[in-house]
């Protein structure tokens, strides 16, 4: 066992299990934002296993990863907004810690990498997986002010 290996097993006990734990107890509101937050939980375990073991693949299962959770979410948000009209869900801590964590596994990993295809391959998840997180989340809570739902 690697130190890539520990940080994504440790990374994995303490965020999925969180994570897991808020989907599987509590009201709609926690079980819709820790259904959230588990792809930010998730996507960087896989990316230090990547590393760690030294499987290129498990890099494209976090790319697929960070694109489809937060469209998960989205649907969620969609099918769920009359039921979570009177209480919004308001997670916006665990999400800026979230995307804080997702960048500093991603910074780490571009370093140990070094500048080739892989490199870009990693900012590109990167992006996705912060971005989507945060637009994921904004959807819970409300989405922008003003503006009328389609």
């Amino acid at each position: 066992m690697n130190g890539w290996i520990l940080a994504a097993a440790v990374l994995l006990a303490a965020g999925a299990g969180a994570a897991l734990w808020g989907v599987a107890t509590g009201p709609l509101r926690r079980r819709v934002m820790a259904q959230n937050l588990i792809t930010s939980a998730v996507c960087p375990c896989l990316l230090l296993l990547s590393q760690g073991y030294g499987r290129p693949s498990y890099v494209d299962l976090a790319l697929l990863l960070a694109l489809l959770g937060p469209v998960g979410t989205l649907v969620f948000a969609r099918l769920l907004s009359d039921e979570l009209e009177g209480d919004r869900p308001r997670a916006w801590g665990p999400t800026w810690a979230a995307a804080a964590l997702g960048a500093v596994v991603v910074a780490v990993l571009c370093a140990a990498t070094g500048p080739s295809r892989a490199m870009v391959k990693l900012l590109v998840i990167g992006a996705l997986l912060i971005g989507g997180n945060l637009v994921a989340s904004r959807a819970l809570s409300g989405g922008v002010r003003g503006v009328r739902r389609g």
